[in-house]
């Protein structure tokens, strides 16, 4: 079995920073892509930033130059530095990373519960 759990959302000022960080637990064989995704009330879904398990990332022009997006392979976990925030940042931001539990299985998506963070002054 496969957890993702999130940690470091609070709240933060406008133009402050928060580091969210991804911890992969469980049984794993390899971990593709990881993702951070966040939702605002009222809005749907959307994609903040991934990594490649290679190191290659996208993030959207809203957080780019804000946001990073890193990840550590040794210990199945990635962060999410925030800086400048804006209230417009506020959401539950969620971790989703595309897992193999063994090396021939199909990769299935895997969802943390999510961890909030509000801008606010």
């Amino acid at each position: 079995q496969v957890q993702l759990v999130e940690s470091g959302g609070g709240l933060v000022q406008p133009g402050g920073s928060l580091e969210l960080s991804c911890a992969a637990s469980g049984t794993i064989s390899s971990i593709a892509t990881m993702h951070w995704y966040r939702q605002a009330p009222g809005k749907q879904r959307e994609l903040v930033a991934f990594i490649t398990s290679g190191g290659s990332t996208w993030l959207p022009d809203s957080v780019k130059g804000r946001f990073t997006i890193s990840r550590d392979n040794a210990k199945n976990t990635a962060s999410l530095q925030m800086n400048s925030l804006k209230p417009e940042d506020t959401a539950v931001y969620y971790c989703n990373a595309v897992i193999r539990t063994t090396p021939r299985e199909v990769p299935r998506n895997y969802w943390g519960q999510g961890t909030q963070v509000t801008v606010s002054s």
